[in-house]
């Protein structure tokens, strides 16, 4: 689940639903729902309706048989699978990474081009530090 999603706790939740009775015996269905969910106001992050449709038909799509793995989304993992993994029951390492879409900008025109605005970035961090250096120094804060 994103971040956000409870009161209590600003960190993303896991949710576990175990049963003995599953329809997909030796397997395990894995969602990664961190992408999910709307601001609602800085501090509480809510699921849209279309975001519990999603899960919920992805669920009963795997309960069915039916379930074809999402690249960054879900999974169908056999428990062979996750005993190769150590057991580790983390989403993204099973469900792995969306494909992301080609710009089609060269990496090293990319990068040269980022590492060029980051160079503006970090001069500009240092041009404000050194005014607020001085409007606390004026007001008798040196530091």
């Amino acid at each position: 689940m994103p971040t956000q999603l409870f009161y209590g706790t600003p960190i993303p939740v896991s949710l576990w639903f175990i049963s003995r009775n599953k329809a997909q015996k030796g397997k395990t269905l894995f969602i990664d729902a961190r992408k999910m969910g709307t601001m609602v106001n800085r501090r509480l992050r809510e699921m849209t309706t279309e975001d519990i449709s999603k899960i919920a038909e992805t669920f009963q799509a795997f309960d069915d048989g039916m379930i074809e793995d999402v690249k960054g989304f879900c999974a169908a993992v056999t428990t062979a699978d996750i005993a190769k993994q150590g057991y580790i029951l983390t989403p993204g390492r099973y469900v792995g990474i969306e494909d992301q879409e080609d710009d089609g900008e060269p990496f090293e025109e990319k990068m040269a081009r980022l590492t060029g605005e980051l160079s503006e970035m970090f001069k500009r961090s240092r041009e404000l530090e050194d005014e607020i250096r001085k409007r606390l120094g004026a007001i008798g804060y040196d530091i």
